[in-house]
């Protein structure tokens, strides 16, 4: 039952993390591409914003396929692990710990799970294990 708990995690996480990437890079999903994004990076001070953009919808997209696959889990959640502290530091740091408010709180949750999945494997329902990659 563990390992099948894991992979409800994954595939939430994972799904959830890939579909915020491709807001970025791609524009799915309602999101404002690198262009859109790109403006508001470029607000916040992060520079070259169209790129920049780019960048970490395609970081996002790609930890979120890997995460939900169970496959370089120590690399997927450092995919998740860093556009967090990116968007702690740049955008919710200010507004304290809730989500109510703006705040951390959120970006927190998932840097916990992505730290987490570090820490104990991805289980045995994943490519990891499949592939016997074995990281911890």
């Amino acid at each position: 039952m563990e390992d099948l708990g894991l992979l409800i995690i994954r595939v939430v996480v994972g799904l959830y993390f890939a579909a915020h990437g491709a807001q970025k890079a791609f524009g799915w999903f309602g999101g404002g591409g690198p262009e859109g994004t790109g403006g508001f990076f470029e607000q916040i001070g992060i520079k070259p914003g169209k790129q920049m953009a780019l960048l970490a919808g395609l970081g996002e997209f790609v930890g979120g396929i890997l995460f939900l696959l169970g496959f370089l889990t120590p690399l997927a959640s450092l995919l998740i692990i860093i556009p967090m502290i990116v968007a702690i530091k740049t955008v919710h740091g200010k507004n304290g710990l809730f989500s109510d408010t703006g705040g951390i709180e959120y970006n927190l949750v998932l840097i916990a799970i992505a730290l987490g999945f570090i820490l104990t494997g991805p289980g045995e329902i994943s490519l990891d294990d499949a592939f016997d990659l074995y990281f911890w």
